[in-house]
């Protein structure tokens, strides 16, 4: 890349996908030549995630309940079902666009040796968001992360001593939030674009601040919906073959059946 060069970073929250990450699912705009140059850097499986940063506070919960409907059998799924928390939240990274950080660019290239610097130190820099998987993509058109987190805050003093809280968690490393339009969420975007941005300039980028709409943002967010929505065709494509499955399954008992009953007429 040439000197004073400049690229956006695009930081936003998305609704998590753990099969696209791990490449379970393969979008349409992904390219399955390229999957080799992906990185992963952790595959966890949220329930085991669960399992490890909150079994023994479960354990101490329950142990001084005194009603049984106030028991916690399964942690995940109750925050899985809760109103309150999410059970984890997913953070995409990207530096620049399709058109000036193409993903089979030289400048592809050097966005995933910024993009995987950042990711080295993420989870030290973030204690209290448990990182259990994380990926960087460069099989579609921009290089990018996928960190998906499960916050969380200790001592607590209502419910579990160690819980799942994202204004907790954020509180923890600093973000206390002010506004509607400054919250802790948004504090820590900030200061992650500014992390990402410090590694940028040893590279000769800056950071080409457009704004909280950024165009590429409302391009990411589409992108996103477009493939939930592949795999909520997907879902359903799968869900009908199933059906089919069983009536075509019942089909040939009842074929069987009837085999069966000519047979034993035939030797009457």
């Amino acid at each position: 890349m040439s000197e004073h060069i400049t690229r956006t970073i695009s930081a936003m929250l998305e609704k998590g996908n753990e099969n696209h990450n791990s490449l379970k699912f393969i979008a349409h705009n992904v390219d399955p030549s390229r999957t080799n140059q992906n990185i992963e850097y952790k595959n966890m499986k949220i329930q085991s995630a669960y399992h490890l940063l909150f079994d023994d506070a479960l354990k101490r919960y329950n142990t001084k309940q005194t009603r049984h409907d106030r028991v916690i059998k399964n942690y995940y799924e109750k925050i899985r079902t809760s109103k309150q928390e999410k059970p984890f939240h997913e953070v995409i990274i990207q530096i620049g666009n399709k058109d000036d950080t193409n993903a089979t660019s030289p400048e592809g290239e050097l966005a995933k040796t910024i993009l995987d610097e950042y990711m080295q130190s993420f989870q030290e820099r973030n204690s209290s968001l448990f990182v259990f998987s994380a990926h960087l993509h460069m099989d579609e058109e921009t290089p990018h992360l996928h960190i998906d987190f499960i916050p969380y805050t200790t001592n607590s003093k209502r419910g579990l001593d160690t819980r799942v809280s994202l204004k907790q968690a954020l509180s923890k490393l600093g973000f206390k939030g002010g506004s509607r339009s400054d919250t802790e969420w948004n504090q820590w975007i900030v200061s992650e674009k500014q992390v990402l941005a410090k590694i940028m300039e040893k590279y000769n980028i800056k950071w080409l601040k457009l704004g909280t709409h950024e165009k590429h943002l409302r391009v990411l967010n589409y992108e996103k919906k477009m493939r939930q929505e592949e795999i909520n065709t997907l879902s359903s494509t799968i869900s009908q073959l199933s059906q089919q499955k069983e009536t075509l399954t019942d089909n040939i008992e009842q074929v069987k059946n009837e085999i069966s009953e000519i047979e034993e007429k035939l030797y009457i």
